[in-house]
C-alpha cells in the first residue's frame, strides 16, 4: 500500500514538473508576441500626454504651454468634425451591413463536393486579403479611370458615351469603396466561418437526410443555427470598431472630386498630425475616438450579455 502511494506521489511530481516545463515553452513562445503589443499598443499611450499641451516640435515639453481640455472643447467647434464623423459611420454601417456576406461564401463554399474546386474557390476568393491597397487601387483605376479598361470597352461598343468616373463619382464613393472592401475582405473572413462549419456535428447532417431533408433544409435548420454564434460575436465586435473605418484604403483612393466623401476619423488625425503639424489637436481627435470606441465594445458586452447570456470579452 505504502509502495503504491510513494510510486503515485512520484508520478504527481513528475506530471507537474513536465507541465511547469511545458509552461515555460509556451511562455517563452509567448514572450515576443506580448512584447510586441506593449512596444506598439501600449507604450504610445504615453504620447496622449501631448493632448494637453500646445506642443510644437523641437521645444521641450516642460517649457510646452499647458491647454488642459482646450484640445477637446475645440472639436466641438470644429467644422471638420462633423462631416468626418458622418463619413466614418456612413462608412463602417455599409460595412456591417455586408457582414453576412462571408458567411453565405462560406456555406456556399462547404457545400462544394468536389474537393479541388473547393480549394481553387477559396484560394481565390482568399487572395484579395493579400494585396496592398496601393494595388488594389493601381487595378481599380486600369478598369473604371475613365480612361480605363471598362469605359474603353464601352465607348467602342457603344454602351457607355461618355465614360462613367467610377472612382470620382461623389455620390457613389461610398458604395464603390464598401464594394472594393468587400472584395478584398470576404474570403478572409469566411475562413472564421468555413472553422465554425468544420466544428459541427456530423451526426446532425446524417439524421437529417435519414429524416429527408434536402441541401436548403440542412443548411436552413443546421448549418445556419451552429455559426450564428460566431456570427453574433463578429457583428458586436464591428459594432465595437464603428469608428475605425479604416486607413490605407481611403488614403490612397482619395482624389480632389470625393476628398470630402471619403475623409474618415483616422484619416483626419493622420492629416492634423503629419500634414499640417498640429500635434496636440491629432492627439486629443485619437484619444476621443479611443474612448468611444472602449465604451461601445463595453456597451456590446453588456447587451451580449442580457441577449445571448455571455459576454464576448
Amino acid at each position: 500500500m505504502q509502495r503504491t502511494e510513494t510510486l503515485n506521489s512520484r508520478a504527481v511530481r513528475k506530471a507537474s514538473k513536465l507541465n511547469r516545463k511545458d509552461g515555460i515553452h509556451l511562455l517563452l513562445l509567448a514572450t515576443p508576441f506580448v512584447l510586441f503589443t506593449l512596444a506598439f499598443s501600449y507604450v504610445p499611450l504615453f504620447g496622449w500626454i501631448y493632448a494637453f499641451f500646445d506642443y510644437k516640435p523641437g521645444i521641450p515639453l516642460q517649457q510646452t504651454p499647458f491647454l488642459g481640455l482646450e484640445n477637446f472643447r475645440n472639436m466641438f467647434d470644429d467644422p471638420r468634425m462633423g462631416p468626418v464623423l458622418a463619413n466614418t459611420l456612413a462608412l463602417s454601417l455599409l460595412s456591417i451591413a455586408t457582414a453576412p456576406v462571408p458567411m453565405l461564401l462560406a456555406i456556399l463554399i462547404s457545400e462544394v463536393r468536389s474537393g479541388w474546386f473547393k480549394r481553387l474557390v477559396q484560394t481565390v476568393s482568399t487572395l484579395p486579403n493579400y494585396i496592398s491597397w496601393i494595388i488594389v487601387f493601381s487595378l481599380a483605376f486600369s478598369m473604371f479611370s475613365t480612361e480605363g479598361a471598362v469605359n474603353s470597352i464601352m465607348m467602342k461598343t457603344g454602351i457607355g458615351n461618355p465614360p462613367v468616373d467610377v472612382l470620382g463619382n461623389y455620390d457613389r464613393v461610398w458604395t464603390v469603396q464598401t464594394l472594393l472592401l468587400l472584395w478584398k475582405s470576404a474570403g478572409w473572413s469566411a475562413i472564421i466561418y468555413l472553422a465554425a462549419i468544420v466544428g459541427i456535428d456530423s451526426e446532425q447532417y446524417d439524421a437529417a437526410k435519414v429524416d429527408g431533408a434536402g441541401r436548403m433544409r440542412t443548411i436552413w435548420h443546421i448549418t445556419l443555427p451552429s455559426i450564428m454564434p460566431t456570427f453574433i460575436v463578429l457583428l458586436l465586435l464591428s459594432v465595437s470598431n464603428l469608428l475605425s473605418a479604416g486607413f490605407e484604403q481611403y488614403l490612397v483612393f482619395s482624389n480632389v472630386m470625393i476628398a470630402d466623401r471619403i475623409e474618415v476619423l483616422d484619416l483626419y488625425v493622420y492629416r492634423l498630425g503629419l500634414v499640417t503639424g498640429d500635434y496636440s489637436y491629432s492627439t486629443a481627435v485619437g484619444i476621443f475616438k479611443t474612448v468611444i470606441s472602449v465604451l461601445l465594445l463595453f456597451s456590446v458586452n453588456i447587451l451580449s450579455k442580457k441577449v445571448r447570456g455571455q459576454g464576448i470579452v
